[in-house]
């Protein structure tokens, strides 16, 4: 994506990224469920998510308009960013001057939540990058997975409108792309296991990735993984493996 097209007049194409992640934890008791659900509203609240947000809009080279954010009672956390990209003024004449200016936006919203009855507890981030022009936000992928604690990813990215190259032929887009997992570094692709959907004739592409590996002990809150018997320490892995799936999958698997 560094070598740029010439293109003619203005790039009107599209960028969406839809960026969804799942963080899962066995909370055994209805208190350390409520706690946990605490310790999340407190870690990811709308000001550690603004900071999220604002790198992310320095990473693609944008310019941060307006910022609307807010912290939601009993639980959860929202941030709008409006974001300004590149500009283009043209002279029409000696006294006439358009200048066009691309607007887009970056949201994310938090919904933690717990299983009423298998002591599970679940944190699930959604992040909405539009882009207009140019930029495309595929090269944030490695930071937004860094930035939260990801068991499952889902990502979907469309390409919509057109441009013209200098001697006019529509481009439909003005970078190559085949998957989302080759905008990924190799040290997160070795973390997951990932599968695609895409559909190329649209310019729709898909990826779902799921954790290879459950260290327990991250995933307990509030309690010691060696204070636990080792057939306590299977099932409750197994539990959480069977959430992980069914979110995953998007199906009621057990």
């Amino acid at each position: 994506m560094e070598n740029k097209l010439s293109l003619y007049g203005f790039n009107n194409l599209t960028k969406a990224l839809s960026f969804n992640i799942y963080d899962v934890c066995y909370a055994k008791t209805q208190r350390e469920q409520r706690d946990y659900i605490a310790y999340i509203d407190a870690q990811y609240n709308s000001e550690r998510l603004t900071g999220i947000l604002t790198n992310l809009t320095d990473m693609i080279g944008a310019k941060v308009l307006n910022i609307s954010r807010a912290d939601y009672e009993p639980r959860g956390a929202s941030v709008t960013v409006l974001i300004a990209e590149e500009s283009m003024v043209e002279k029409l004449s000696d006294e006439t001057i358009v200048a066009h200016l691309d607007k887009s936006h970056v949201t994310v919203h938090t919904y933690p939540e717990y299983h009423p009855e298998n002591c599970i507890a679940t944190f699930r981030v959604d992040i909405d990058v539009a882009t207009c022009g140019a930029i495309t936000p595929l090269s944030t992928l490695d930071y937004l997975i860094g930035s939260f604690d990801s068991d499952i990813i889902t990502m979907d990215y469309r390409i919509r409108g057109f441009t013209r190259d200098i001697r006019g032929a529509k481009l439909f887009s003005d970078h190559k792309m085949t998957s989302i997992q080759d905008y990924l570094d190799s040290a997160t692709m070795k973390r997951y296991d990932a599968v695609d959907m895409n559909i190329y004739q649209a310019n729709i592409f898909h990826t779902k990735m799921l954790i290879k590996e459950i260290e327990l002990q991250n995933y307990l809150f509030n309690t010691d993984v060696y204070e636990l018997p080792p057939k306590t320490r299977l099932d409750i892995t197994n539990s959480l493996r069977q959430e992980m799936i069914e979110i995953y999958s998007g199906n009621n698997i057990y």
